[in-house]
């Protein structure tokens, strides 16, 4: 599939976990955080730093979410990124959007070992518009 239709697709997903969530308004970890939820999306943030950012509970891993998510947006550094895979890939969780800076080659590569539908470049905020 190409990569103007995976976002399109990911953008419909109504279930999603924004991996780096933060409650530092400068951050695309809180404005993409803000933007899914603001948009009418599920949204459950991923920071073990963190028990709440404005009243919206935050978990400490994505395998701590009481629900399966469609879609995870991951603003962490490659190191992170490559270790989270191994969970969405357990969990079952066939899309991830990678912010740039998220990713290394290593990252793409096992993602895509893993079956994982990936887009990565693109800001999911500047996308959502």
């Amino acid at each position: 599939m190409d990569v103007e239709k995976l976002k399109e697709e990911m953008i419909k997903m109504k279930k999603w976990a924004v991996v780096g969530a933060t409650d530092n308004r400068s951050k695309y970890g809180y404005k993409i955080f803000k933007k899914l939820n603001d948009k009418g999306y599920i949204v459950h943030g991923v920071n073990p730093k963190y028990s709440e950012i404005e009243g919206y509970e935050i978990y400490n891993s994505i395998k701590d979410i009481p629900e399966k998510v469609e879609c995870v947006s991951v603003i962490v550094n490659p190191k992170i990124s490559n270790e989270l895979l191994d969970d969405i890939s357990d969990l079952g969780i066939k899309n991830v959007w990678f912010q740039p800076g998220s990713f290394d080659q290593d990252t793409i590569d096992k993602a895509k070992k893993l079956g994982i539908n990936i887009v990565y470049y693109d800001c999911l905020y500047v996308e959502l518009g």
